[in-house]
């Protein structure tokens, strides 16, 4: 299939040369001129603006976006009026699903249908297969299906539900639920620092990823972690950031009147980390660093 691809960053890139070495014709467009020129090296055909790249695609168009919750309104605001009925439109960035459900409703007065796709994995999942979860009408969803197929890992994509927003809400809560466990993890590591056995931590991470019942994704990068930075984490911030998934989820789940303290104590945790670093923040910040290449120092 020919995809016209908007967002060239850490997921955007991996992304789309996993698709372009899938046998799909890749037109991709970034705002900034690095990371189209890295693109390019890798094999995947960059266009210099966002005219081009329409213009470049014959209709109905597919165009995937992948970028800043905060920066679809503007680029829709430029890219509506380029498109024509029929064509579509894949938001596959971390939007709230309200503001997806918003989007939507804007493309179908343009005649444009609309996809939402939450992408979980990181970086290293864009390049070696996602998990997508996608919203939207089971008739535009199924003629996206190659293409989701082509970006996610063995039998790890779904269409979650036939209404706009519905992907980017389960990928929403995903995201809150990831919140908890990492805040599980990180502050029984710390208990175990602080304790008088003097406990080899990566030796911990490798037996508890081995066949117990905790084994995870998230143990084997916290391992890696400790290989990478030493278990003191020295060189690592105290302080973690946070995105919108994990405030979103709490939000959403006061509006249903569902109970989430678990969630909400782990996103309030991120918060305070800004005024009281910890080595409970420390094994936060490198296990986002591990699985989604965020900053950890």
């Amino acid at each position: 299939m020919k995809i016209g691809y908007i967002g060239l960053g850490k997921m955007g890139i991996n992304m789309a040369e996993r698709l372009t070495q899938a046998g799909h014709e890749i037109v991709a467009w970034n705002r900034s001129e690095d990371p189209r020129r890295e693109a390019t090296q890798r094999g995947v055909k960059t266009v210099e603006t966002i005219e081009e790249l329409v213009s470049s695609l014959e209709a109905p168009r597919i165009i995937w976006l992948m970028i800043s919750h905060t920066a679809v309104d503007a680029l829709l605001e430029t890219l509506l009026p380029q498109l024509e009925k029929g064509d579509i439109l894949v938001d596959g960035g971390n939007s709230y699903f309200k503001d997806t459900i918003r989007r939507g409703a804007l493309c179908a007065e343009h005649g444009v249908q609309f996809i939402d796709a939450g992408v979980s994995g990181g970086p290293g999942g864009a390049k070696d297969g996602a998990c997508i979860m996608a919203g939207g009408e089971d008739d535009v969803f199924k003629k996206l299906e190659p293409i989701f197929k082509d970006a996610s890992a063995p039998d790890a994509y779904s269409h979650v539900g036939n209404k706009i927003g519905a992907g980017h809400f389960v990928k929403m809560v995903h995201n809150g639920i990831e919140y908890g466990m990492m805040q599980a993890l990180a502050e029984g590591f710390a208990v175990m620092k602080e304790s008088d056995f003097n406990l080899d931590l990566t030796e911990v991470t490798r037996i508890y990823n081995n066949k117990s019942v905790i084994e995870s994704r998230l143990v084997g990068w916290l391992e890696k972690g400790y290989k990478t930075y030493g278990e003191d984490l020295a060189d690592i911030s105290g302080t973690v950031a946070h995105t919108g998934e994990g405030e979103w989820t709490v939000k959403t789940a006061e509006e249903l009147g569902v109970s989430v303290p678990i969630i909400k104590g782990a996103f309030d945790f991120r918060v305070e980390s800004a005024r009281k670093p910890s080595y409970t923040g420390k094994v936060l910040s490198t296990l986002r660093n591990m699985f989604g290449g965020h900053a950890a120092k």
